[in-house]
């Protein structure tokens, strides 16, 4: 009997822990589905982007952010990003904007904003305060972390932790 007590209570302890796993993967997802409607413009500059240069900024912008992590640093500027590809800003712009279909500012936020969203459902940050996560992320001051997040998320940061610690 009272083994079944148990095993019912782990049952119920690994629904909770995927449920919560499912509302993390949500989130993250919509966070991504976002798109900047100012971004989507036809800019004529795009067309005079090769097809090779595209696919090759891509992929370097891609590791600048999941690899390196540049988002991080709250001072780090498109401009710094495209003397680091070799490249200027508004090819680095187009690329953005055509590959990503958001502005370069939406797209780093975009990366902020789901590693808060780990972090803030990480049990290991707990101790860590609201404001402590979003300046780890990359964002200048809790105003514009609070400011994005509950754009983005449709949240506060402290009613979205609440669900998870």
């Amino acid at each position: 009997m009272v083994k079944s007590k148990n095993n019912s209570s782990k049952d119920t302890a690994h629904k909770t822990v995927r449920g919560k796993s499912r509302e993390l993967l949500k989130v993250q997802s919509r966070i991504h589905e976002i798109k900047d409607k100012k971004s989507l413009i036809n800019v004529p500059y795009r067309k005079m982007i090769s097809s090779t240069m595209v696919k090759s900024l891509n992929q370097s912008i891609r590791l600048k952010l999941e690899e390196e992590k540049v988002y991080r640093d709250s001072k780090y500027t498109a401009r710094q990003m495209a003397i680091e590809l070799q490249t200027n800003t508004r090819y680095l712009s187009a690329v953005v904007n055509s590959c990503f279909r958001k502005s370069y500012s939406s797209l780093i936020n975009e990366y902020r904003l789901k590693e808060a969203v780990k972090l803030l459902a990480d049990k290991h940050y707990k101790n860590k305060t609201i404001e402590e996560i979003g300046l780890m992320v990359g964002f200048a001051n809790r105003q514009s972390f609070y400011a994005a997040f509950s754009k983005f998320v449709g949240e506060t940061p402290r009613n979205f932790r609440l669900k998870f610690i």
